[in-house]
C-alpha cells in the first residue's frame, strides 16, 4: 500500500504488523475503538540511522517537516505529587510547558520527564515514544494543529519505524484533550 504522506516504500495497516510494534502499542492497536478504524493507522519501516530530522526528511520527504509530530512526556508537580502526561505537537513547534501544560495539569511546576522515566513508564524506546499505547491514566494533551491534519507521522514505540495516523484519531485517544497553543512556533 502507498503511504498517504512521505516517500516510504510501503505502508502496512498497523493491525497487520503488530510484531513490529512494542507491546503497549500493539495492545492499543488491538483494542482500538472510535470513529477512525484501526486499519487507517499505518506502519512504515524506517532506517534508525536516518532518525536525525534533516536526514529523515531528506530521505523520506520534505513535506514531513509539516506533517510530523512529537510525543513529549512531561511531569507536572504540585506539592509532593507528580503527574505524568504526554503532549503531542507538530515537530516544527516547541512545547509551551510552563504555560499551557502547567496550567492544564494544575501544576506549580512542569518539566520534561527524565528519559529513564519516559521509557520506563511507557515501555517504549526513547526517540520513538508515541501517544498510541500510553498508560491509560495519563492525560494526553494534543495540539489542535495535529488534529487538523489528514495524516500525521509519529513514533511507533521503537526508534525503527513510524506510524501514520489520521489527525482526528489523536482526539479519540484515551484521556485526550485537544488544546490550542500547546505547540508554539
Amino acid at each position: 500500500m502507498r503511504a498517504p504522506i512521505g516517500d516510504f516504500d510501503h505502508a502496512t495497516p498497523a493491525p497487520d504488523c503488530l510484531g513490529e510494534l512494542t507491546a503497549p502499542v500493539a495492545d492499543a492497536v488491538r483494542r482500538w475503538g472510535g470513529g477512525v478504524p484501526a486499519d487507517q493507522i499505518l506502519y512504515v519501516d524506517t532506517d534508525p540511522g536516518r532518525a536525525d530530522t534533516a536526514a529523515f526528511v531528506e530521505h523520506y520527504g520534505k513535506e514531513l517537516l509539516d506533517t510530523s509530530a512529537n510525543c513529549v512526556v512531561v511531569a507536572g508537580k504540585r506539592g509532593g505529587e507528580a503527574t505524568l502526561a504526554a503532549c503531542v505537537l507538530l515537530s516544527g513547534t516547541r512545547l509551551d510547558v510552563n504555560g499551557v501544560v502547567r496550567r492544564h495539569l494544575g501544576a506549580r511546576k512542569a518539566s520534561f520527564a527524565p528519559m529513564d522515566t519516559a521509557t520506563g513508564e511507557t515501555g517504549m524506546e526513547y526517540g520513538g515514544i508515541t501517544p498510541v499505547g500510553l498508560p491509560g491514566d495519563w492525560p494526553v494533551l494534543v495540539d489542535q494543529a495535529v488534529v487538523d491534519l489528514p495524516y500525521v507521522l509519529v513514533g511507533s514505540g521503537r526508534r525503527r519505524g513510524k506510524l501514520l495516523v489520521p489527525g482526528k484519531a489523536f482526539a479519540e485517544l484515551p484521556n485526550a484533550v485537544v488544546l490550542e497553543g500547546l505547540g508554539v512556533a
